[in-house]
């Protein structure tokens, strides 16, 4: 450890000759980050400086090195090939704790959204999430994964059109955490994530450059897994039921296609206008099984649309909800966790922004990118399905998920942003 290098951090301004505005300078022990008011985002951007020198592994040493520091340290810093490779600074007891607890998460849910669809299947995703929070807590967690057809025997008729023109089945898992000991303890919150391990975008097939980065599109399922993992580890003593709808948009001859009706085990029907707009689709049958514990709050997530890539960039996650109150404290549990969030406006009248004229709905419109107000609409689709006209329920939809390239503060790959913010709505609601 003592061979490792060492960097520092200073409220200090950089030594004159490293420049006006130099955030990092050197000395023989290694580098200095030098902060001003905005530490977090000086300190990541420093990091990922540091790290494109080539650097392995890292210690942080000195005074000065505040929690959400070294934490943003390790953000700029990890890649896909270097997850857990910084030595944390001195820190109290609890700090360490949670900085631990913090990494535990960051790391399983970036190795899945990493991972390379040919290893991850829908099943095996199912199965990876089960195993990570049963690790955490074998005791108090049990688990149901239904597969292939079974689903439609279950009435799941969304997750199973979208990953039948696939040779690996879909599955949904639907797990429980409940640390109370009582079987009939009720479910304080349902946790709902978009598990497509592959999108080619089915039939409505994507273009290469579109395609290159859609191992991603699982990146939901990995979040609310990651969001649970890490309430875990802090000691949540809620029940909480977590549900992946799994699945890869696959082509072959019994793919389904544009034109298709399916009918969803509320009775809803849906046109297939675009078999690229898969993520809604699968989200339709979680949302209505999260409706079915009877949870107060339900939060889904998913890289639905690029219209929040178009609206917020990938430094943000979009938030939309019909329940308002819900959504302005999800944006305050972001704030406090440090994590970049906006909202979007969802209303009643968005649910029937995607008419169709053969059933309730279409799953988009025929138009490229779904045409205007795409996340919203899409938010509109998912709330057919929801219980308690909405109340309770928020959707994120996560452009800041991953990213095709790397950047000032991050590597290319997964992010997993918005685990702490769910980890810590599920501690504070209800």
């Amino acid at each position: 450890m003592t061979d490792m290098m060492k960097v520092k951090i200073s409220s200090q301004a950089a030594p004159a000759h490293w420049g006006e505005q130099a955030i990092l300078s050197a000395d023989a022990e290694g580098y200095v980050i030098h902060t001003s008011d905005n530490c977090t985002e000086t300190v990541q951007r420093a990091a990922r400086k540091i790290e494109a020198q080539g650097m392995k592994e890292v210690t942080l040493a000195g005074a000065g090195w505040e929690l959400e520091c070294q934490w943003a340290f390790v953000q700029g810093f990890t890649t896909p090939s270097k997850l857990n490779n910084v030595t944390w600074a001195e820190a109290s007891k609890e700090d360490l704790a949670e900085l631990n607890a913090r990494l535990s998460a960051m790391v399983w849910t970036r190795t899945m959204v990493n991972e390379t669809p040919e290893e991850l299947s829908p099943v095996k995703l199912a199965k990876s999430a089960a195993d990570y929070i049963q690790s955490l807590a074998p005791e108090h967690v049990s688990f149901e994964t239904i597969i292939g057809d079974e689903l439609l025997e279950k009435q799941w008729a969304g997750i199973h059109a979208v990953g039948r023109g696939s040779d690996r089945p879909p599955a949904m898992l639907v797990l429980d955490y409940n640390p109370t000991g009582d079987a009939n303890a009720p479910v304080d919150a349902a946790l709902v994530g978009k598990g497509i391990t592959f999108d080619s975008g089915g039939y409505s097939i994507k273009a290469s450059e579109g395609m290159a980065s859609m191992k991603c599109d699982m990146g939901g399922a990995a979040t609310v897994t990651g969001g649970l993992g890490l309430a875990i580890q802090r000691g949540l003593n809620k029940r909480v039921k977590l549900i992946l709808c799994c699945a890869e948009n696959l082509i072959n001859g019994v793919a389904y296609k544009l034109g298709d009706i399916l009918t969803y085990k509320n009775g809803t029907t849906v046109e297939v206008v675009n078999t690229d707009a898969e993520g809604r689709l699968v989200l339709a049958d979680g949302l209505m099984a999260a409706g079915e514990t009877g949870a107060p709050l339900v939060i889904d997530a998913a890289t639905l649309t690029g219209a929040a890539l178009v609206a917020v960039g990938t430094e943000y996650y979009a938030t939309m909800a019909l329940d308002k109150e819900l959504q302005q404290r999800m944006l305050g549990y972001a704030a406090a966790e440090k994590e970049n969030a906006w909202g979007l406006p969802l209303e009643k009248f968005h649910a029937n922004n995607c008419p169709s004229a053969y059933a309730d709905t279409a799953n988009s419109r025929p138009q490229k990118g779904g045409g205007f107000g795409g996340a919203s609409n899409a938010a509109g689709f998912l709330s057919r399905f929801v219980a308690n006209e909405g109340k309770g329920w928020i959707h994120m939809d996560l452009a800041s998920a991953f990213n095709n390239s790397p950047n000032g503060l991050w590597s290319a790959g997964a992010s997993a942003l918005g685990i702490r913010t769910i980890a810590r709505a599920i501690a504070e609601e209800g």
